[in-house]
This record gives structure tokens, C-alpha cells and sequence, in this order.
């Protein structure tokens, strides 16, 4: 469609196209980023890996004796040349490494086709007390450490090679300057380090925290995604193994006991989990910017006290709120007891235990809780916004409708579109507001009249989002499975991903950052 055709449709087609062109631009994004942008970002790191090797074999080559060393002793360039603070500093990694891969690394490689061959307990059957007795020692194997020291390892790996290609180049330039008669002494790096490089120093230390509390976690998921670990297989009774895309093949009825249940119960809160994100992300967005709009506007009297009521409900922690009303919404809460007595409901609403009920209430539930920051964010845009352009709007004729969709509306959208997407993203992981209001209820019962095993399903709940689930596989339920629940954290990632880069580069944030004064 040509812009001028695009032009000439009414605004409801105009959206309505929008819409389409956007859910089509998902399948088409995802094929675009694994087909070409995951391919140049291979082809780049093949560049970088060729010209890293090419590099660093003519520096051996053309280096002296002291540089040459250093490609096997960290540090010994820097040393034999005056720096004896990176030296020794670079020394004691490559110590500590050969300390760990013996002591560690070595054994947890060893044991990477079966993460374990003897368990920590073992079972006999006595005959005195006619009973099953379980020995436990910790001269077993505990598949989870093993996994976990598997991918230390790798990120100990990793951290060598970054600090040895980092001192081989040093020693390459420090030679260099030698060369010319000149030195950088210890007293020019701690100078450098508090002066020009002090980012660094102070970058260093979040660095050492994002690998020890998200990468490893996060790899350590990934690999567990690839396993039967659960609690069936766990340590100390029993090991557990690879089982390649088992658990992938699950989410689709492909594999395991669950079968089409499984498969239904896992669809079924997919959707809710994205129709929930889009329900909740807009209703607080357009309610909240309504309510900002008329505090905002001129002749409403007592604005402060106004602004000062919706803070309020901020001020009071989310899940005194949540735990409240979801005792208050109960059959035999406070709001059926009122309406029971008025006589205006012969039985009680079943706001938290009829599926569609328990879902709008929820949705209702968080415009209570959303909507004040919503109106906080946008009661600051709003005063922002030139008073010039609505008198001109006026003076043209526009009425109030017109001027809120051509002015008010566009810039809100243009500041506000990075917002909207992190506050998609935070609602399909919305923990809280699931969790303490509903707890995922009701339960999924029966499909198509048959009767569902809840142990299957791990008390899948009909409110409950995929990350309250995956909560559940692992936390509450009686039979845990961490290798599904780790597939469920993946394939919650991927959508995350996806939506959030696609929507994001179609913003006019984005598309016209150049544009915005």
C-alpha cells in the first residue's frame, strides 16, 4: 500500500492496518534476526577469531625473548620490564586457574557425558527392622555442583583467554616502547587506573556481580533445560543426565506422560499471558494519561490533593494491597458479604474462582495499582507539551477528540514508546499481582470432559502466567521438574525478545529520534 492510499482509509482501517503489519512483522523479524543478523554476527566473530589468531602469531614471531615467554607465563613480560603490579597480578590468575581446573575444572570435565557415576545415597533393605536404610556420604557425585563447576569452568576459560590476549598486546607495545626509550613504570599504571581508567576500576566490581549472580544462573538454566533434572533425579539419591530436547519436545505433546493435557494447559497460558500484557500495559497507559490529563487540566480545583490520593496508593507496599484484596474478593470476603446483605446478589460472585470473572478482576485489580505511576510519568510529558500547538489546533476548529488523537496522543507515543515496551515486558513477568491475588486459580480441571492429573500439569492454575508456573514446577508442587521449567524460562525469553526488538525498532522513538525537540 502506497502512503497516499495509506492516507486516504478512515482511522479505524489505519489502525487496524497498523495492527496487521505489526503481527506480521513478528514471524518476518524473527526469520530476519536468525537468518541474517545471527549469521553476520557468526561471520563476524569468525572475522575477529581469523584476525585475533593472525595478530597474535606475528607478534610471537617478531617478538623478543621476554614476550615470547609471556604467551606461557602471564605476567613475565610485564615483570622483566618494570610492571611489576600487572605482572604479578596477571601471574596469580594463571596460577589460581591451574589451581582450580586440577582441583575443580579437570574433574567436572570428566564427568560432562553423565554430570556423575555414584550417587551420595544408596538404599539397603534390613532385615532387623525389615525397612529400607539409606546411606548417605559425601564421597559421592552431586550432578547439580557438577553442572554448576562445568560452567565456572567455562567462564574461568573465558576470562583467561580475555587477560591473555590483553597481556600478550601489552607486551607487544610495552617492547615497542622500550624500542624508543621509553617505560610506563607502576607509578604511571596506578596513575592511570585512579585518572583515565578509574571507570574501569569502579566498572569492575558490577562486572564480577553480573557474572556470579546472572550469567552463571543463567547458563546453568540453559544447560538444565537439557536434562531430566527434577525430583525424581535429584542429589543425593540419584543423578541426573542429558536428555537433549526432551523437555522441548514436551511443551508439544511430542514426548512424556503429560501428552495433549500438557499441551493445552501450556497454550492456554501462553495466550493469557500475552492477552494479560496487553490488557494490563494499555489499560494502566490510556487510563493513566486520562487521569493525568484531567488533574492537568485548567479550572480542576485541588490538584495537589489529587496527585496526593493516587500516591498514596503507591505508598503502600503492592503486596499488603494484593493479599487484601484477594481476601476481600474471596466468596466469603468482604464484597459478597455487603452485596449478600443488601440483597442485591442471591449467591456469592465468584470474583477469584470462575476463570473469565477471575481474569477481568485481575485486570481491574492492577488499573488500581498501575495507573497512579502511569498518571505520575505522564502529568510531567503533559506540561511539556507547547501550549502553542493546541491554540492553533483551536483556531482550526479542533475539537477536543481531534486534538488528544493529532498532538496529545503522537507525542505522548513518541516519548513514551521504550517505556511502554519495558512495561509490556515487566507485566508478562507480573509475579506479584498473579501470585498474591489469585494464585493462578481455578485450577485446570478436565479438557474436552476428560479429567486432568493435576501432578501432570504441576497445579497449573487458569489465572496463572508462565512465570508464575515455571514458579510453581519448582517451588510448590509435589512433583518438580526443573528441566521443564527451565524450557518455560527460554521460551519466555525468546518472546520477550522478540516482541520487545521488533516493537522497539518500529517505534518513532527509534525511526525518528532525529526529529524529536
Amino acid at each position: 500500500m502506497t502512503t497516499i492510499e495509506y492516507l486516504a482509509l478512515p482511522s479505524y482501517k489505519r489502525f487496524f492496518y497498523k495492527l496487521g503489519s505489526l503481527l506480521c512483522a513478528i514471524p518476518k523479524g524473527i526469520w530476519h534476526f536468525l537468518s541474517v543478523t545471527v549469521l553476520n554476527f557468526l561471520k563476524q566473530i569468525g572475522r575477529s577469531i581469523a584476525n585475533f589468531f593472525v595478530h597474535t602469531g606475528e607478534i610471537f614471531v617478531s617478538g623478543d625473548w621476554k614476550t615470547k615467554v609471556s604467551f606461557f607465563v602471564m605476567g613475565f613480560g610485564h615483570i622483566f620490564r618494570k610492571q611489576y603490579i600487572k605482572g604479578f597480578l596477571y601471574l596469580l590468575y594463571e596460577i589460581v586457574f591451574i589451581y582450580f581446573m586440577i582441583s575443580t575444572g579437570g574433574p567436572a570435565f570428566a564427568k560432562i557425558g553423565t554430570f556423575g557415576y555414584v550417587s551420595q545415597a544408596a538404599e539397603y533393605y534390613d532385615a532387623e527392622i525389615d525397612a529400607y536404610v539409606r546411606i548417605t556420604t559425601t564421597i559421592g557425585d552431586d550432578s547439580l555442583m557438577l553442572m554448576m563447576n562445568l560452567v565456572l569452568t567455562f567462564i574461568f576459560i573465558g576470562i583467561l583467554i580475555f587477560l591473555w590476549s590483553i597481556q600478550v598486546r601489552e607486551n607487544n607495545e610495552l617492547e615497542n616502547l622500550n624500542k624508543i626509550g621509553k617505560r610506563i613504570t607502576d607509578k604511571d599504571t596506578v596513575k592511570s587506573l585512579v585518572g583515565r581508567n578509574f571507570h574501569k576500576v569502579l566498572l569492575s566490581f558490577p562486572t564480577l556481580g553480573l557474572v556470579l549472580f546472572t550469567i552463571l544462573p543463567l547458563f546453568v538454566m540453559i544447560l538444565v533445560a537439557f536434562t531430566n533434572y527434577s525430583s525424581t533425579y535429584m542429589n543425593p539419591k540419584h543423578l541426573f543426565d542429558w536428555v537433549g530436547l526432551y523437555n522441548f519436545q514436551r511443551l508439544f505433546g511430542l514426548a512424556g506422560d503429560g501428552g495433549e493435557a500438557f499441551v493445552h494447559v501450556f497454550s492456554r497460558i501462553l495466550l493469557w499471558t500475552l492477552i494479560w500484557a496487553i490488557f494490563a500495559t494499555f489499560t494502566n497507559y490510556f487510563f493513566g494519561m486520562i487521569v493525568a490529563m484531567l488533574i492537568n487540566k485548567k479550572g480542576i480545583r485541588f490538584k495537589k490533593i489529587w496527585r496526593t490520593i493516587l500516591i498514596t496508593t503507591i505508598a503502600v507496599p503492592q503486596f499488603i494491597s494484593l493479599l487484601f484484596l484477594s481476601k476481600l474478593l474471596s466468596e466469603t470476603g468482604g464484597i459478597n458479604s455487603l452485596l449478600l446483605n443488601w440483597g442485591w446478589i442471591s449467591s456469592p460472585i465468584k470474583f477469584l474462582d470462575d476463570a473469565l470473572v477471575a481474569k477481568i478482576t485481575i485486570i481491574v485489580v492492577n488499573m488500581w495499582i498501575g495507573i497512579p505511576y502511569t498518571m505520575l510519568m505522564c502529568s510531567g510529558i503533559l506540561m511539556n507539551i507547547p501550549a502553542d500547538l493546541y491554540e492553533s489546533a483551536r483556531i482550526d476548529g479542533a475539537n477536543p477528540v481531534k486534538m488528544y488523537t493529532k498532538i496529545t496522543l503522537p507525542y505522548m507515543f513518541f516519548v513514551t514508546g521504550p517505556y511502554l515496551i519495558s512495561n509490556f515486558v515487566g507485566n508478562i513477568n507480573n509475579f506479584n499481582v498473579i501470585y498474591l491475588l489469585s494464585g493462578g486459580n481455578p485450577m485446570f480441571t478436565n479438557i474436552n470432559g476428560n479429567l486432568i492429573d493435576a501432578s501432570k500439569i504441576y497445579s497449573a492454575g487458569q489465572t496463572d502466567l508462565l512465570i508464575t508456573w515455571l514458579y510453581k514446577m519448582v517451588m510448590t508442587s509435589n512433583s518438580k521438574d526443573y528441566g521443564v521449567a527451565s524450557v518455560i524460562g527460554i521460551v519466555i525469553f525468546i518472546v520477550l525478545a522478540s516482541i520487545s526488538s521488533i516493537v522497539y525498532n518500529r517505534t518513532n522513538a527509534v525511526k525518528n529520534e532525529g526529529d524529536f525537540q
